[in-house]
């Protein structure tokens, strides 16, 4: 379990994502393999963090997608942490295993692309508790009246971390089946295609931390970061998000709320806004720590913001100020011409963290429409509710 988001970073489950339709062959079961042509770091070098613009070719794919879809990509385990558990548990790398597709594969090859490293399985730790006596403990943990107690032990812990703590043995195919599925990570898609042509593009937060005394990365992130660029062909696919849709028609106002790497969308949207000539104002709020260093896409913003694209341009730097400004502060400070554009048929987007932000912002605009629009707090709930139903809330949040 990583102690820090993701960011864009969603994972994928069978049964539960589907792809976009389009007309290609191309899909979650059968991903393109796709070539990331630029790998451009956003993030000054005083930031504290490692944001970075990619650019993938889809030429050749014929996969087509709407603003507001995410990517999905299937990434590679980090190889010195495939060769850290095969020295621990003295397994042979070239040993023959069943992987999850039912196909005859190198034990290396399966756990550089197979199965989860970083988050423990429930059958790991119940092999913990059957092969250590010193792991006792396990066996109450693993009882689901204790799920909140096993997930303070999990935080920050891989499979690496319970193989060093435990003594344990397997087969090579004994150990696959206690390692589950690695899943695809999902990435907003951060241009039009009316743009960008055979091309996608992603922002994407590098996770790098430390816990345990060891050294540990974003599987798919820092897969991007580090090992895709001019290393073969990295397996996509396009995942539709009908919920996150521009408005049908083009003379409707939008109002973008996107922080951090939450921004990719409306990168997406406003470019597809600008080429499409539509006529509704556009409003951005973006927000990150230090404007020196995280300003993401500064020059194209304050482009669109020059051409009449953007019609305002909120930004909130959580660092510049002894006091700390996020964007929902922004959006209350703006209560009054923010009401008046959900009054005048606005559709209000949200893109970024689910956990805080997503819910921040949704109390800063209950906030706003109990100020500017003089309701009380059951009216101005009435209102949100029904902006929701008329689907001018929309809301892509992990």
């Amino acid at each position: 379990m990583y102690p820090v988001l993701a960011a864009q970073g969603k994972v994928a489950f069978i049964g539960i994502l589907m792809s976009s339709d389009n007309a290609s062959v191309y899909s979650r079961k059968n991903p393109f393999p796709a070539t990331v042509g630029i790998n451009k770091k956003l993030t000054g070098d005083l930031s504290e963090k490692d944001t970075r613009h990619f650019e993938i070719s889809l030429k050749g794919s014929d996969l087509a997608y709407e603003v507001g879809d995410s990517l999905g990509i299937f990434p590679e385990n980090d190889p010195k942490l495939v060769d850290a558990i095969l020295a621990r548990t003295g397994l042979a790398a070239d040993a023959l295993v069943t992987n999850p597709a039912g196909e005859q594969v190198a034990l290396h090859a399966a756990l550089l692309k197979d199965y989860i490293l970083t988050e423990p399985s429930k059958q790991l730790l119940q092999a913990v508790a059957a092969q250590d006596s010193s792991a006792a403990f396990m066996t109450e943990l693993l009882d689901p009246s204790t799920k909140s107690e096993l997930e303070k032990w999990l935080w920050g812990r891989d499979v690496l971390d319970v193989l060093n703590e435990f003594t344990l043995t397997f087969t090579p195919e004994e150990f696959g089946k206690v390692l589950r599925k690695l899943q695809p990570r999902l990435y907003s898609i951060a241009s039009s295609q009316k743009v960008v042509g055979e091309e996608v593009h992603l922002t994407v937060a590098s996770v790098r931390y430390e816990s345990f005394g060891r050294q540990k990365s974003g599987v798919c992130s820092v897969f991007l970061a580090e090992r895709a660029e001019g290393n073969g062909k990295v397996p996509v696919f396009v995942h539709g998000a009908k919920h996150f849709r521009l408005p049908e028609d083009p003379a409707t106002d939008v109002i973008m709320v996107g922080p951090g790497t939450g921004i990719a969308p409306f990168r997406a949207m406003l470019q597809e806004r600008k080429a499409s000539k539509a006529t509704g104002k556009n409003w951005l709020f973006f927000g990150e720590q230090r404007s020196a260093s995280d300003f993401l896409y500064q020059d194209e913003f304050e482009g669109y913001l020059a051409d009449g694209t953007l019609t305002r341009f909120d930004t909130a730097f959580s660092r510049d100020q002894d006091y700390k400004i996020y964007v929902q502060h922004r959006i209350i400070e703006a209560a009054e011409e923010l009401y008046h554009w959900l009054e005048s048929g606005a559709v209000f987007y949200i893109c970024g963290d689910a956990a805080r932000m997503a819910k921040d912002v949704d109390i800063a605009l209950h906030q706003v429409v109990e100020m500017a629009g003089g309701k009380s707090t059951e009216e101005a709930s009435a209102y949100i509710d029904a902006l929701k139903k008329a689907k001018r809330y929309r809301k892509d949040v992990y």
